[in-house]
């Protein structure tokens, strides 16, 4: 059909940069929310070439979901959309199936018309239970009520930025259709650094980046990493929902320029065994006001006590929550201590093998990463289990920073550990753990209990983030 008759919403990245970064700034400077829903709906009704209005949830496994709505009906309808959340996973149960939507207009974002379609703005909702309190499934809700709880009692704002690795394979389905095919495809075999300009892989990493640039992440840097066709493209730190929010938009660019060209961007933890896997290393400090918390010049490696006690909940709690971290089977072939994987419950300023490096900083950058985190976890999920661990848990009665321990090698055995932890009932509640550790335990089920040396069909093809309903209902 032709596009004459048709004036949808198309605007240069640099328009598209600027609008995002001011909605960033908003959020960052926490404007009332009454003043951004004023000014989110104004803009909706004057701007006629807005057809629709992208809303995106995120399931217990933390895998997107996205809905379009007619902006006219929205703008009328907001307060009041309903969704059936018996069909996704790990929500209600059938009987008791209706939930809502609201709006978060804080999250709102423009998107480059050429990825993403002409004619549509997108924002994350918030799931809403049917007698209107916050749903309990919804971890995005239950990371933001801790944040804006620690915010209104304490004055904290919870920092962090991922580094999310992963790989390019050839084919615009290369992990649906891994059950048939047994393999990856390579893009590109050049590894760290290096890849030539022009070449695929470059290509998509170009692309990706002037797409998170236009969208707000305010970049860094980008590269190939380690492992042939790899990739990781840096970002700026942000208020922590806001970062769990980035991560989600991460993976969703990535696979969207991805598949533009015929490829696909894949974030499992280990796709190819024999060589560097994929992490979502995770950097979080506090500040209070302009004061970073976690530094302290005289503090042993320059972080403060807070810092310190902060390191110890989470190595105490290694085992607990380490199923949070790591959500899948495949992602246990990452933990392997031959390609610097971070399988060590202690903390360390230069060993890579550790769950937490303390990484050099300074009154602006201090800060303490968790390396033993797979980039296909619940990114919500993640932060909340790092922050509400660290400023919460139980600290160790004895120094563990650099006991002999180490993070389970196999996905049973980190539910056990999970499901035994009275810390993860406190973390989840009771009811939600359950349904989170029966998603988890359904996956183990239908894959090989011995990981042994090679990748097997079921790990990818009845990953969360990978399954269609077609491929689950096949077992």
């Amino acid at each position: 059909m032709s596009n004459d008759l048709r004036n949808f919403l198309a605007l240069s990245y640099d328009e598209l940069e600027e609008l995002n970064l001011h909605a960033k700034e908003q959020r960052k400077n926490r404007v009332s929310i009454d003043t951004i829903r004023e000014e989110r709906i104004k803009y909706l009704t004057d701007e006629k070439r807005i057809k629709a209005v992208t809303v995106m949830f995120s399931d217990l496994e933390g895998r997107l979901h996205m809905l379009d709505y007619d902006k006219k009906f929205l703008i009328n309808s907001y307060d009041n959309l309903t969704f059936d959340g018996s069909s996704i996973r790990g929500f209600t149960a059938q009987r008791e199936s209706d939930l809502r939507l609201g709006m978060d207009w804080s999250a709102f974002y423009w998107g480059p018309a050429d990825i993403f379609g002409t004619g549509k703005v997108m924002v994350f909702g918030e799931v809403i239970d049917k007698d209107g309190s916050a749903y309990v499934g919804d971890i995005r809700g239950v990371l933001k009520t801790f944040s804006n709880k620690m915010f209104s009692e304490k004055g904290y704002t919870l920092n962090a930025a991922n580094e999310i690795e992963g790989f390019l394979f050839k084919g615009e389905e290369s992990e649906r259709s891994y059950h048939e095919t047994g393999k990856f495809e390579y893009v590109n075999t050049g590894g760290y650094y290096h890849s030539l300009p022009g070449d695929p892989l470059r290509t998509f990493i170009d692309t990706a980046a002037e797409v998170q640039r236009a969208m707000g992440f305010q970049n860094e840097k980008d590269h190939p990493e380690v492992a042939p066709s790899q990739f990781e493209i840096n970002y700026g730190y942000g208020e922590v929902v806001a970062a769990a929010d980035q991560i989600q938009l991460y993976k969703l660019i990535c696979r969207q320029v991805a598949r533009k060209m015929g490829l696909t961007a894949s974030f499992l933890p280990k796709p190819v065994v024999g060589v560097n896997g994929n992490g979502m290393h995770t950097n979080v400090s506090i500040s209070e006001g302009k004061k970073n918390l976690f530094w302290d010049p005289a503090g042993e490696e320059k972080i403060s006590k807070m810092a310190w006690e902060f390191v110890d909940r989470i190595l105490n709690h290694g085992n607990d929550i380490c199923l949070a971290l790591n959500a899948s089977v495949n992602a246990y072939r990452r933990l392997d201590p031959h390609f610097e994987a971070p399988n060590q419950i202690k903390a360390s300023a230069v060993d890579r093998g550790s769950m937490v490096r303390i990484p050099i900083g300074n009154e602006k950058s201090s800060r303490v990463e968790v390396r033993s985190v797979g980039p296909d976890a619940n990114p919500y999920m993640v932060l909340y289990s790092v922050f509400k661990t660290g400023l919460d848990g139980h600290l160790p009665t004895d120094n563990i920073r650099q006991a002999e321990r180490y993070l389970p090698d196999n996905v049973y055995t980190a539910i056990e550990n999970f499901n035994a932890a009275a810390w993860t009932t406190d973390l989840f509640g009771a009811e939600v753990k359950g349904r989170y550790v029966d998603l988890k335990q359904g996956s183990a089920d239908r894959c090989a209990r011995l990981l042994g040396t090679f990748v097997k069909a079921p790990e990818v093809q009845f990953h969360h983030e990978v399954y269609n309903q077609y491929l689950w209902n096949q077992f």
